[in-house]
């Protein structure tokens, strides 16, 4: 629109979409938080003394483990990495989801930075110390020890793949299919 003062003819309607779609990821990832703390709370003090829960025999099982590195322990040495990789990844997906368009991505970027801002505050906060704290995992699935903040990271990840595989935009385009102009 001219003389509306928005960036590249993008209209009022679009920019409030765009408002909401970032308040929806918001929104997706404080549950996503929330949901992950709360279970990690009651996992420590429910499981702390080493006590296991069946759940589905020989398939899932509560336990209680502190994890020092990433998947599978990998880089447990290093935690400090893995609290700045976290706070990267929750600056970068704060920036991005203002671009949000699609219902899909805001799903994506909500489960993404609801599970790295768990993690996050984990290194930062849980012992042994700033930066280096180790997070909670308790849903131990066979080979695999995890949490909810994990699921969420999962299959956002897998969901992200997904619509990536299937052409998805990131944004729609705010004029797809220009009519022509007149002769």
């Amino acid at each position: 629109m001219v003389g509306s003062g928005m960036p590249d003819g993008q209209s009022t309607r679009e920019t409030g979409r765009g408002t909401r779609r970032y308040l929806w990821m918001l929104a997706l990832a404080a549950a996503v938080l929330l949901v992950d703390q709360s279970s990690k709370y009651w996992a420590v003090s429910a499981l702390g003394d080493g006590e296991r829960i069946t759940v589905i025999p020989q398939l899932i099982q509560l336990r209680l483990t502190y994890n020092a590195g990433a998947a599978f322990s990998i880089g447990s040495g290093a935690t400090w990495i893995f609290a700045l990789t976290a706070a990267v990844t929750v600056a970068v997906i704060l920036f991005m989801g203002r671009r949000l368009r699609t219902a899909s991505w805001t799903v994506v970027l909500g489960a993404l930075l609801g599970g790295a801002f768990s993690h996050l505050l984990d290194r930062l906060f849980r012992d042994p110390g700033f930066a280096r704290g180790h997070v909670v995992d308790f849903i131990d699935y066979g080979p695999f020890v995890g949490n909810i903040a994990d699921i969420a990271l999962f299959g956002s990840c897998a969901l992200l793949l997904l619509l990536n595989l299937r052409g998805i935009p990131f944004e729609e385009d705010p004029d797809p299919d220009p009519a022509p102009e007149p002769a």
